[in-house]
């Protein structure tokens, strides 16, 4: 399995690209982030065009907003918050590697 997180030089060499070097999009850590958040919602849902995800740089730190429909919110929420709480402490850890304070909002 590929982790979607990480930079794939065979994409970026049939982009256009040169291998080895990330695109300017790619390496912008907000947009890092925002990507972490779509992929593990997109994967919790039964919908996943309809999620949503806004990234907001606030100084030393970063607002991620995640939206997903009504009927999803259980599925992305988990029981008693667990997967929420999970999906959190990841964004806290990734924003901690780019030296970002990261929090995630979380709206049906």
């Amino acid at each position: 399995m590929q982790d979607d997180y990480e930079f794939d030089a065979d994409a970026a060499a049939d982009a256009g690209e040169p291998a080895g070097e990330p695109s300017a999009a790619a390496s912008e850590p907000v947009e890092d982030l925002r990507q972490l958040v779509a992929y593990l919602a997109t994967n919790l849902v039964d919908d996943p065009e309809a999620v949503e995800v806004e990234a907001e740089r606030r100084g030393p730190g970063v607002l991620l907003t995640l939206r997903v429909p009504e009927d999803e919110l259980g599925r992305v929420i988990g029981r008693q918050g667990r997967i929420a709480r999970a999906m959190r402490t990841v964004v806290t850890i990734a924003g901690g590697r780019h030296n970002l304070r990261a929090s995630l909002d979380i709206e049906g």
